[in-house]
């Protein structure tokens, strides 16, 4: 496969029908600026309409991190968003109204990663703070290495995070006390504790036994037939943001056109004949 080139992102296929998407900052510790976040959702919508790609493998490079969140050294550059003139703020509902449109905007780009009809599963190793959160709940399988750090770090800068961290992480782990203690403090937490709560799957010594997994996982999930493994990924995120009713109701409709598909007898050829079946394209 080939992909388009991009300034911050490494796009690259280690296996048929498997992309991995790699951050290409390492030398400031992956951490985002606006032209990577506004790169990132190109990354991803592209990918999400690749018709030869059914998994994606998303990691960070070098070896100290995933990502340490926002760049604050773009941040505090005198006339961006996050440190603006005075003359910005006099009048303070035009401030708002822009605050509240460069919001929008940020949570549109890392939401694209959950957005993706492909699933997504994050390598995280190293330094994994703050947006480094928010793009991992976008996710819909995470691993890591031992040496991880998380925090939800944002009160730590005088603010509360509103990229998706607070909206999501109750819904991915079992307690929203835990979610509140990490949220309200900005401590760290580790590997094990990320395990307990079920923020993570598994976790691994080395970032290669890490992406070893992911990589294994996204060639299962590959081999799988693109309209079941798209529909269940699609299903899972609405039934979650829904009641029972309406996320059955919504399946039902769904699957009304998707069991047309001729995936469906050729997975049970297959499974008759005890072979490996061929799916065609997306």
């Amino acid at each position: 496969m080939s992909f388009p080139q991009y300034q911050y992102f490494n796009v690259s296929s280690p296996e048929k029908w498997v992309a991995h998407v790699e951050i290409n900052r390492a030398e400031k510790l992956n951490a985002f600026s606006e032209p990577m976040w506004l790169e990132i959702r190109r990354v991803f919508e592209n990918l999400s309409d690749d018709a030869a790609v059914r998994s994606i493998v998303f990691s960070g490079s070098g070896d100290k991190a995933f990502c340490a969140g926002l760049d604050v050294d773009y941040a505090a550059t005198p006339g961006s968003f996050f440190n603006p003139d005075s003359k910005d703020k006099a009048d303070a509902a035009r401030y708002a109204a822009r605050v509240r449109r460069f919001a929008y905007e940020f949570q549109d780009c890392i939401s694209s990663i959950e957005r993706c009809e492909k699933p997504v599963i994050c390598v995280l190793h190293g330094v994994s703070i703050g947006l480094a959160v928010d793009i991992a709940c976008c996710a819909d399988l995470r691993v890591c290495t031992s040496n991880v750090t998380f925090a939800v770090k944002e009160v730590d800068i005088g603010l509360a995070a509103d990229i998706g961290s607070l909206t999501r992480l109750p819904k991915i782990v079992g307690s929203y006390a835990w979610v509140k203690e990490v949220s309200l403090t900005a401590r760290n937490f580790g590997a094990q504790e990320a395990l307990r709560v079920g923020f993570v799957n598994s976790v691994f010594q080395t970032k290669a036994e890490a992406m070893s997994e992911a990589l294994r996982l996204a060639k299962i999930m590959a081999s799988k037939s693109p309209v079941a493994v798209q529909g269940t990924k699609n299903f899972l995120d609405w039934s979650r943001d829904h009641d029972i009713m309406t996320g059955l109701r919504y399946t039902a409709v769904w699957n009304g056109a998707a069991v047309n598909t001729t995936d469906i007898p050729v997975a049970m050829a297959s499974m008759r004949q005890k072979k490996v079946p061929t799916f065609e394209k997306l």
